[in-house]
C-alpha cells in the first residue's frame, strides 16, 4: 500500500526576474484527496506545480511533504506536463520503460514491457505505439502516453498539468473516468491543473481558485458531491450550483486582468 502523504505549502513565493509568479501561499492538500487548480493564464499555476515537483526552487517559504521539506523531483510524485515530457530519441514505450525501471528496479525487464504495454492500452492506445518515436505521434498521443507513464509507476502523489487539455472529447472522458477509478481505487494524493470548470467539480473533491498574477489562493471551494461521480452528474442542480458559484470567481478574475 502507498504511504500517506500530506503536502504542506507555507507562506510560498516564487519570483523570476522581473516577474513575481506566486505571492505568499499558504495552502494545505490533504493526503488521498483530489486537488483541482483554477485561474487566468500568467496566474502561477505551472510554477506552483513546478515547485511541489521538485524542478523549481521557491524564493522564500517552505514546502513540506508528510511533514518535511524535500529537494529535487522523485518517483514519490508522477507528474504530467503540459508538453508532455517525453524524450525524443526513445520511443513511447522506452519513455515509460525508463520511469519503470526507475521507480521498479527489482523487477524483471519481461514483467515491465507487459506494464508499459497495459498502461499505453488503459489510455486509449494500441501496443504497437510502443515502437514509435514521440515525431511519430500526435499531440493526443503523445498527452496519454505522458498519463500511461505517470500512472504506470504508481506514485502515492499525482501532479499534472492540465493533463486532458490537448485530447478529443470521448478520449478526455474515457481518461477523467480512469483517473476517477484510480483515485477510488488508490486514493492518490491528486494535485491538476485545468481550465475547465465542469472537470474540475467532476474530479476533485476541493476546487482552488487562484487570482491573476501574482497567484494568489483566492478561495478554496469543497465539493461535497459524493462518488462515484459520472458524466450524469453534470445534471444534477448541485453539480450547477457549485459550476455557476466557481465560474463566477474565476471571471472575475479574468475581467481583472483585462482593466
Amino acid at each position: 500500500m502507498a504511504e500517506d502523504y500530506v503536502i504542506e505549502m507555507l507562506h510560498i513565493t516564487k519570483e523570476f526576474p522581473g516577474i513575481k509568479a506566486n505571492d505568499d501561499i499558504t495552502l494545505q492538500l490533504r493526503k488521498g484527496e483530489v486537488h483541482a487548480l483554477l485561474g487566468e493564464n500568467g496566474a502561477g499555476k505551472s510554477t506552483l506545480l513546478r515547485l511541489l515537483a521538485g524542478l523549481e526552487k521557491q524564493t522564500s517559504g517552505e514546502i513540506l511533504i508528510d511533514g518535511r521539506p524535500f529537494s529535487g523531483p522523485s518517483l514519490s510524485r508522477g507528474v504530467v506536463f503540459q508538453d508532455y515530457g517525453l524524450f525524443p530519441w526513445m520511443t513511447a514505450g522506452e519513455n515509460i520503460m525508463l520511469a519503470l525501471r526507475q521507480r521498479f528496479p527489482e523487477r524483471d525487464k519481461k514483467e515491465l514491457r507487459e506494464v508499459a504495454v497495459n498502461m499505453l492500452q488503459s489510455v486509449g492506445l494500441d501496443k504497437g505505439v510502443y515502437n514509435k518515436l514521440p515525431k511519430e505521434l500526435s499531440g493526443g498521443m503523445k498527452q496519454r502516453c505522458a498519463i500511461a507513464r505517470a500512472f504506470g509507476i504508481d506514485p502515492p502523489i499525482l501532479l499534472m498539468d492540465e493533463p486532458f487539455g490537448a485530447l478529443d472529447a470521448q478520449t478526455r472522458t474515457q481518461l477523467q473516468t480512469e483517473l476517477l477509478e484510480t483515485w477510488e481505487r488508490e486514493k492518490k494524493t491528486c494535485f491538476f491543473i485545468t481550465h475547465d470548470v465542469e472537470e474540475a467539480i467532476i474530479l476533485a473533491q476541493r476546487v482552488i481558485i487562484m487570482s491573476a498574477r501574482p497567484g494568489r489562493i483566492k478561495d478554496i471551494v469543497d465539493v461535497n458531491i459524493p462518488y462515484p461521480r459520472t458524466q450524469e452528474t453534470k445534471l444534477t442542480p448541485e453539480f450547477n450550483e457549485l459550476k455557476n458559484h466557481i465560474w463566477s470567481q474565476v471571471y472575475q478574475e479574468y475581467l481583472a486582468v483585462r482593466k
